[in-house]
């Protein structure tokens, strides 16, 4: 099943290349995106013009979902468009990029400089294939902190909200640092697969100082009555809280929820009761592959994995408190 998996992220990765059509984003820009000279300062305007296939380039700024007060606004992301952070404002070819020179905010600062009046959410994806991708950002100022039943995008999400209730959503997120972000759940990502089907792979990604008053302060996993796959590689999170799970909370009581951590370092998280890295409800099925675990704290004391090079799932049953399962399942 995961080979199948990785075979349609490939194809239709391939085939979003062949069709590509590029449109240019740059702070300030005043055109309509056809070039870099003809640049938009409105992504979201490019955003609602890009079709499948579509690249979207974004020069080194700051963007924000709306010009005005409205908590809903965010940036949704089309199916099949790839967006592209980190240009200088120049280049000619994708290989010039450099993302970590460039830096390119998604911010969710829209109001005052207090975070309470902040975007809900950032990012929005919902019942998207593979070939989207979202690639070069630092996504940060999400405030869930509104009214709404769990798994509401008001109080989930506060960075990226990846919705599979309807349709499947399986997006890709490559090279994205999620800072300051918070919610009452998944402060940083809700991948949502309630009574439907998420996919969300994450290659070098950093979780830095996100906040969720309950579960998963960096990343919420929902799987209740539906399927939720999360795939980590070369990811980092450091200084993340929440009171279950600061790393991540695994949902994993009425479904199928499914947890891929390989080549990730877990630094200075604290939860305020258990699961300083990792926690998990339900069935076991979170698999931990040669990742680095130190100085993650909760208010059971020191969450640490063992000093191994690799920790599988087999090992890490026995092996400690960093992934952490509730208690009775």
């Amino acid at each position: 099943m995961l080979g199948k998996i990785i075979y349609l992220l490939v194809f239709t990765t391939l085939i979003c290349q062949v069709y590509a059509q590029k449109v240019y984003v740059a702070e300030g820009g005043l055109g309509k995106g056809s070039s870099w000279q003809d640049a938009t300062g409105d992504l979201n305007f490019a955003l609602s013009k890009a079709g499948f296939g579509t690249e979207i380039w974004v020069a080194a700024g700051t963007y924000y979902p709306t010009a005005n007060q409205d908590r809903d606004a965010h940036f949704s992301i089309p199916d099949g468009v790839v967006l592209y952070g980190g240009f200088q404002g120049n280049e000619t070819d994708l290989s010039f990029r450099n993302w970590q020179a460039n830096p390119t905010f998604l911010s969710g600062e829209i109001g005052s400089s207090a975070p309470g009046d902040n975007s809900y959410t950032v990012l929005y994806t919902k019942g998207v294939s593979a070939a989207t991708v979202i690639d070069g950002f630092v996504i940060t100022g999400g405030m869930a902190n509104g009214v709404g039943e769990k798994g509401h995008k008001n109080v989930s999400g506060g960075a990226w909200y990846n919705d599979g209730t309807s349709k499947p959503s399986t997006p890709e997120i490559r090279n994205c640092i999620f800072s300051n972000n918070y919610g009452r759940e998944g402060a940083a990502i809700f991948n949502n697969g309630k009574n439907g089907n998420v996919m969300a792979l994450l290659q070098n990604c950093t979780f830095t100082n996100n906040i969720a008053d309950l579960d998963g302060g960096a990343i919420y996993n929902e799987s209740s009555g539906g399927n939720a796959y999360l795939f980590l590689h070369d990811c980092s999170f450091q200084g993340n809280e929440a009171s279950y799970g600061a790393g991540i909370f695994n949902n994993n009581k009425e479904g199928v929820g499914k947890v891929l951590v390989k080549n990730c370092d877990f630094t200075n998280n604290l939860s305020y009761i258990r699961g300083s890295s990792i926690y998990e409800t339900g069935k076991f099925s979170a698999t931990v592959e040669n990742s680095v675990f130190h100085n993650n704290q909760s208010s059971f004391g020191m969450e640490e994995a063992p000093a191994t090079p690799a920790a599988t799932e087999e090992k890490a049953k026995g092996a400690g408190n960093f992934i952490v399962k509730s208690a009775g399942s």
